[in-house]
C-alpha cells in the first residue's frame, strides 16, 4: 500500500504534509472512508455525496470535481492492488499562516488520500460483541464528517479498555450514536435509531441499512430513545463503513435480553452481505 493520493496526483507515500496545513493545526477539514470488497469500492457515490455536503456546511470549497475525486480514488485502489480494505480520503482548507479565521480565498484545499487492507470482521458479525456507555461530549455538528474527532478517540479508548468493540454515546438520557459507528436497537419486532439530525453523523450504512429494510418490510423508527429503553431491548446492533452490522449483546455489564445476536439483526446483516456481493458479481 505504498502510493496515495495528493491533490491530483498518485504518488509515493512520503512526508507530504505541511505543518501549516489547517487540517493539521485546526482540524479544519473533512473525510470519508469508504469500504473496498474485493476490489470494488461499496457506494461510492453515496460517499461522494456526503463528502459535498460537508463542504458546503463548512464554507470549504473542494478543489476539483467529485466526480474527478471518484476516479481517483479508483485509480489508487487499482495502484496499490487494494483487494479488502479502505479507502481514507480528506480535504482541508489549505495551508496558510496559523490564523482562525479563513485564509486568503486563493488558498486551494488539499486532498490526500490512501489505502488500508482491512479484514471484513465476520466472527464479530456472526458471533456479536459487547459496549460501554459514555457521555457524549461532542460539539452540536455531529452530521459533518469532520477531522475533529478527540472525543470519539477518548469514547472508543474506554471501549478499547474494557475489551469492548465499541462505545454506544448519550447526551443526558438519550441516546444518540456510537464513538464510530451509529446504534439499532430491536423492540417488538421494530428497529428504533436516533433520527438523522445535528446529534448525530448519518452513515452511509445506516442509510442503506434503513433502504434494505424497507425492502424487508421491516418498520424503522428513526426517533429517540433512552439509554433505559437499550438496556431492554429485544436486539441492538452497530453499523459503520466496513465494521458493517455487528450485533451488541451485552452492554457494560447488562446482557441484551438472551444474549445472543437476534433474528432480525441476523436477517438485515444478510441483506447487507448480499450488497458487496453483488456489487462483485455484476463487476465480474
Amino acid at each position: 500500500m505504498s502510493k496515495m493520493l495528493y491533490n491530483d496526483q498518485i504518488m509515493e507515500r512520503d512526508n507530504v504534509i505541511d505543518i501549516e496545513d489547517r487540517g493539521y493545526q485546526f482540524g479544519d477539514g473533512i473525510y470519508e472512508v469508504i469500504g473496498v470488497y474485493d476490489g470494488e469500492p461499496l457506494m461510492m457515490d453515496e460517499h461522494m455525496q456526503r463528502l459535498e455536503r460537508s463542504a458546503r456546511e463548512l464554507r470549504l470549497t473542494l478543489p476539483t470535481l467529485v466526480s474527478d475525486i471518484k476516479n481517483k480514488l479508483e485509480k489508487l485502489v487499482e495502484a496499490n492492488g487494494l483487494v479488502e480494505g479502505i479507502i481514507y480520503m480528506q480535504v482541508s482548507r489549505g495551508i496558510a499562516s496559523r490564523e482562525h479565521g479563513f485564509p486568503h480565498p486563493d488558498t486551494s484545499a488539499v486532498t490526500v488520500a490512501y489505502t488500508r487492507e482491512e479484514k471484513r470482521e465476520t466472527s464479530l458479525e456472526n458471533q456479536g460483541g459487547k459496549a460501554v456507555l459514555t457521555d457524549d461530549i461532542r460539539w452540536l455538528r455531529c452530521d459533518i464528517k469532520t477531522l475533529n474527532l478527540l472525543p470519539n478517540v477518548m469514547a472508543k479508548q474506554k471501549a478499547v479498555e474494557n475489551n469492548a468493540v465499541e462505545a454506544i454515546l448519550h447526551r443526558g438520557d438519550i441516546v444518540t450514536e456510537a464513538s464510530a459507528s451509529n446504534v439499532f436497537m430491536i423492540k417488538d419486532g421494530e428497529l428504533y435509531t436516533h433520527p438523522a439530525n445535528n446529534y448525530i453523523l448519518n452513515g452511509i450504512t445506516r442509510r442503506k441499512i434503513i433502504q434494505l429494510c424497507d425492502e424487508l418490510n421491516l418498520k424503522v423508527n428513526e426517533q429517540t430513545y433512552t439509554v433505559n429503553d437499550l438496556l431492554n431491548a429485544d436486539e441492538v446492533f452497530i453499523s459503520a463503513t466496513k465494521l458493517d452490522i455487528i450485533p451488541i449483546l451485552k452492554v457494560d455489564d447488562h446482557v441484551i435480553a438472551d444474549g445472543k445476536p437476534g433474528e432480525i439483526t441476523n436477517q438485515v446483516l444478510q441483506a447487507f452481505r448480499s450488497l458487496y456481493q453483488k456489487s462483485v458479481k455484476n463487476k465480474a
